[in-house]
Parts: C-alpha cells; sequence; structure tokens
C-alpha cells in the first residue's frame, strides 16, 4: 500500500512540475531539442550496457548519462520526481526490456506525452528461465543423455503410441491441481521467472547493441554512417569477447561455478559454465532451508573452492555457504552498474569483462 501511495504521489508531483515546465517553455524558451547548441542527442539509459553501449555507438553525436545510480540494484531501483523530469527533457530513454527494470513502465505511464524516444534495446532477444538454464547441458552431458535416449526409444515409442491420451487424461483430471500447487508452492522463483541477464552473453550484446545504434539512426538520420561504423567497431570487440570465453571454458578443468546470485545462466547456455546459486534471478530470492542444504552438498560434490559475490550484491546467506565449504571468496561484476571507483578508473563493458574472465579463470581450475 505505502509502494502504491508513493508511486501516486510521484506521478502527481511529476505532472505538476511537468505542466509548469512546459508552460514556461511555450512563453519565453525554445524546445528542448532547439535549445540544444552543440546538436547532440542526450540519451538516458538503465543498466550499465547500455549506457556503454550507446556512448561507444553516438561517439561525439550523443550525451549519455544512466539514471542508475553507481552500485545500485537494478531489482529495486525507483527513479526520483528530478529524474523524471530530466528524462522527461531528453531525446531519448532506453532500458534492456527483458524484465530487470520493473520501474520503466511508470516512466513510460508518466511521460507518454512527453517527446522522448522510448527505447527497447532487448527487441528481438529471446530470454531463458532459470529452469532452462538448470536444464541446460554440456557437451558431455548432451552426450550421455542421446546415448540414454538411444537406449530408451523404444520404450518412448511404445509410450507414445498406446498411453499419450490416456496419460494427458489422467494428468488434466486428477493432477491439475497438484502441479498448480506446486508450482505455487515450491517453484514460484525458479519455474517461468525469465533470466534478464543477457548483457553477460557478448553474442546477445550485440543485439542490444544493433538495437541502440537502429535507434540513434532514427533520432539523428544525418550521422547514420558514423553510427553504423561505431557499431561495427563494438561488435567486432564483442565477437572477441565470445571468442576469449570460449576458449577459457574449454581449457577449464572444471565447469562448475558457485555463484551468490542466478546472473550467469546465459554463459551455461552459450559455454557449458554451470552456475550453482545461491540466490535466485533476484538477489531478493534466498533459498529454504533445503535448498541451502543442497546448494553445499552440490558445491562439496564438484570439490567447489571458491564462493563468487558480486560488486553490488551482498548476501548473509552467501557468506554462510562460505563459512561453511570453508572457500575463498572471489568476486565478478555482473555489470548492471559500476562502482565509482570503476568511473574514476575509467572502466569499460570490456574491461570489466577481462577481469570476470581472470575470475573464471581461478574458479574453473583445480
Amino acid at each position: 500500500m505505502k509502494k502504491n501511495l508513493y508511486i501516486v504521489s510521484l506521478m502527481i508531483s511529476l505532472l505538476f512540475i511537468l505542466s509548469a515546465c512546459n508552460g514556461e517553455n511555450s512563453a519565453s524558451t525554445p524546445s528542448k531539442k532547439e535549445n540544444v547548441s552543440d546538436g547532440k542527442l542526450k540519451i538516458y539509459t538503465t543498466i550499465y550496457p547500455l549506457e556503454d553501449f550507446a556512448k561507444k555507438i553516438g561517439g561525439e553525436y550523443v550525451n549519455v548519462e544512466s539514471i542508475l545510480p553507481s552500485g545500485a540494484d537494478a531489482h529495486t531501483y525507483e527513479p526520483t520526481t528530478k529524474m523524471m523530469v530530466d528524462i522527461a527533457n531528453s531525446d531519448g530513454f532506453i532500458y534492456s526490456g527483458v524484465g530487470i527494470e520493473s520501474f520503466t513502465g511508470k516512466i513510460e505511464e508518466a511521460l507518454k506525452k512527453e517527446d522522448v524516444a522510448f527505447i527497447n534495446a532487448g527487441e528481438g532477444i529471446e530470454l531463458a528461465s532459470l529452469e532452462d538454464h538448470s536444464e541446460e547441458a554440456t557437451h558431455d552431458d548432451h552426450e550421455a543423455e542421446h546415448s540414454e535416449e538411444a537406449t530408451h526409444d523404444d520404450h518412448e515409442a511404445e509410450h507414445s503410441e498406446e498411453s499419450d491420451h490416456d496419460h494427458e487424461a489422467e494428468h488434466s483430471e486428477e493432477s491439475d491441481h497438484d502441479h498448480e500447487a506446486e508450482h505455487s508452492e515450491e517453484a514460484h522463483h525458479h519455474h517461468g521467472d525469465e533470466d534478464p541477464h543477457v548483457w553477460i552473453d557478448p553474442v546477445l550484446s550485440m543485439t542490444l547493441a544493433e538495437n541502440i545504434k537502429n535507434a540513434l539512426v532514427e533520432l539523428q538520420p544525418e550521422q547514420k554512417d558514423a553510427f553504423e561504423e561505431n557499431f561495427q567497431n563494438l561488435k567486432s570487440q564483442l565477437e572477441a569477447l565470445d571468442k576469449s570465453f570460449s576458449t577459457l571454458v574449454n581449457e577449464a578443468d572444471k565447469k562448475e561455478i558457485l555463484v551468490s546470485h542466478a546472473a550467469y545462466g546465459y554463459w551455461q547456455q552459450r559455454y557449458g559454465i554451470k552456475q550453482i546459486s545461491v540466490l535466485g534471478l533476484s538477489p531478493t530470492e534466498e533459498p529454504s532451508q533445503k535448498e541451502l542444504k543442497t546448494i553445499i552438498e552440490t558445491a562439496k560434490e564438484h570439490d567447489l573452492k571458491y564462493v563468487i559475490f558480486e560488486t553490488n550484491v551482498t548476501s548473509n546467506i552467501a557468506d554462510i555457504v562460505q563459512s561453511e565449504l570453508k572457500a575463498e571468496a572471489l568476486t565478478l561484476s555482473n555489470l548492471e552498474t559500476i562502482t565509482d571507483e570503476d568511473r574514476k578508473n575509467n572502466e569499460d563493458y570490456f574491461s570489466i569483462m577481462e577481469k570476470n574472465l581472470d575470475t573464471l579463470r581461478k574458479a574453473l581450475s583445480k
């Protein structure tokens, strides 16, 4: 209830401010685009990779700023009224469109009458679920699965020919309620939840970058050639990063990593890195006692010597797991946001990813 009242009051305040701004503009000042003396587009973004990609593609023709403070958690961030006004006075707002920023719908609704381009960078990307990641197999697993499938081919054929309809009837008549109960009580955090962390996959990041490039071309078509050239340079860097991941994993001693937050499932799908996560897709999704016991047992089974924490996520549960396993702590950046120190050191998507590769290199060794 408090959250709903906050949202309503935020939108009311915003409407008053925007009305005042519009009144002032119509009386004495030019429109926001006419008032940009340097001819640059003003773009706001959400998660850090979108900021970095937009800067690299836009180059000298675009001013880009993220609305997320350094070290913020995109899952729980709420925009301020001032930030909403700043976005209203910009040319475009780039968001991932993959479900991590719950606040984007509120911004778009509040600013629907403003002359702002809302750019869905994740358009065209097919999201995976945590269930997909958990069932995604490495090459060895696939080979084992194929051999098991060959062993059971006759059985499956017999089953499909003789009992499919009976099974479907039984399932629909007798077990629908059981399935729904199981889904709601036991699997709420794990089944059907789509993984938004697509930007950690260099290949999927190419789609993010291309959507950003296309949007900038539409906003400033006279700079199409520059945006296209910058995009191709960025794409080449992402292709090189993809090869670095493939090489690292192919040469690694093991494939499993123990992470505090389930943000790395796309590495599992792309490269075969199996994440064992303490928390769910959202850092607020803490495991049950039974799940926690399973995590610890699985980590011991694979002789995992490291627990990987994140720069913007803290968890007492992960600390407990580390203590139980007597494991060394390592750090990954999920790149939702970056730290003040990263900005001060002029880090970017690729330099941070190189650090992530160094962490993986250690975590995947014997």
